[in-house]
């Protein structure tokens, strides 16, 4: 029996839509991307040991920056407690993800959970619990924007936007409902 007819089976017997799909396929590749960018920033670039690395000066840089808190830093000093809070919030909303994902009916709030959800499982999941905080690193601050982030964290912002355009009713005329 092969691994995608098992896989399949399991997509069918908790009633999965195509959409649904979709949404954990995104969340797979986000998880991958996040993870792989992480470890290539650490291992092979080795940036924690150079801080930064110069890409597109002055607006463009690597620059590593350990997260022990949620988005911008906040709650940072809160320690083990806050850190193993911050674990408990991520699985109660990569549950609720889980349960809605799986009966999408749209391709855009599809994609928009799978995003939120890889990203919760990058950042708040799989970092916290290793590592105990979040490794980031894109800096933009040539562009004045003060925050340094990663993968997870512009997977998350991006589903946010789709389910956001999904509310407010923007997405294309194709994909409404009749």
């Amino acid at each position: 029996m092969s691994e995608a007819s098992s896989l399949s089976r399991l997509f069918d017997r908790f009633s999965v839509t195509a959409h649904g799909r979709l949404a954990f396929a995104a969340a797979g590749a986000t998880v991958i991307l996040d993870q792989l960018s992480k470890w290539w920033v650490v291992h092979v670039l080795n940036l924690p040991e150079r801080l930064q690395i110069e890409v597109l000066p002055p607006i463009f840089n690597l620059s590593m920056v350990w997260n022990h808190g949620v988005t911008f830093g906040m709650f940072r000093d809160s320690g083990q407690l806050g850190r193993w809070l911050l674990v408990l919030v991520a699985c109660i909303a990569v549950a609720a993800l889980v349960y809605f994902a799986r009966s999408a009916q749209r391709l855009i709030p599809a994609v928009g959970m799978g995003l939120i959800l890889g990203g919760a499982v990058g950042n708040n999941l799989i970092d916290r619990v290793l590592i105990g905080a979040v490794a980031d690193f894109l800096d933009f601050s040539g562009l004045h924007f003060p925050w340094v982030f990663n993968v997870a964290d512009m997977a998350i912002d991006i589903g946010v936007a789709c389910l956001a355009a999904d509310l407010l009713g923007l997405e294309p005329s194709a994909q409404k409902k009749a």
